[in-house]
């Protein structure tokens, strides 16, 4: 089965990408991600047994940790491959972060690479699929809306792809303070 980990961005932040992606879909064609708004914590990976190990490995973490703050403001690409909105983590995200990495990292099928380990750039992706022939009107067309909201890190979620598309497998929320 394949999986992705993820922090769902909710609230003000999160309406906003959905609602800037599907216009993005119906002006330009310009696709991406099947999840909701979220920035990625484990890329997808493939497993076939169950994931026991990982499930515990969130649920311990997450009752032990506390929702941390962090920023999006503006917007930003990797090339011509793919537009986003910027995700400033604040310091105490940041280190809830990374010592998620190493949690996970203990887990035997949990691998890390660079774009998704602790030195990712964070970012809630608005435009990746077949944008390059679109990347200039795509990115001039994002600049009309301002991009600002404060956001924050409450909660690790594992979808799991299905039938066509990701599908909620369990979201693991961090304790409120």
């Amino acid at each position: 089965m394949r999986y992705v980990v993820v922090c769902v961005v909710k609230g003000e932040a999160g309406i906003f990408n959905n609602s800037l992606r599907k216009e993005l879909l119906a002006n330009f064609n310009a696709r991406s991600s099947k999840l909701p708004a979220h920035f990625t914590i484990n890329a997808p990976f493939e497993y076939d047994g169950e994931i026991t190990e990982l499930n515990k490995a969130l649920k311990d973490f997450c009752e032990n940790e506390k929702v941390t703050p962090f920023t999006i403001n503006g917007y930003d690409h990797f090339g011509d491959r793919v537009i986003y909105m910027k995700i400033n983590m604040s310091t105490e995200a940041k280190a809830v972060h990374h010592r998620l990495i190493d949690k996970m990292s203990a887990v035997p099928y949990i691998k890390f690479e660079e774009k998704d380990g602790k030195d990712k750039t964070f970012h809630v992706t608005l435009a990746s699929k077949r944008l390059k022939p679109l990347y200039y009107k795509v990115w001039e067309y994002v600049y009309q809306y301002p991009c600002e909201f404060q956001c924050s890190f409450d909660n690790v979620t594992i979808y799991n792809w299905e039938e066509g598309t990701w599908k909620l497998y369990k979201e693991f929320k961090f304790r409120l303070y």
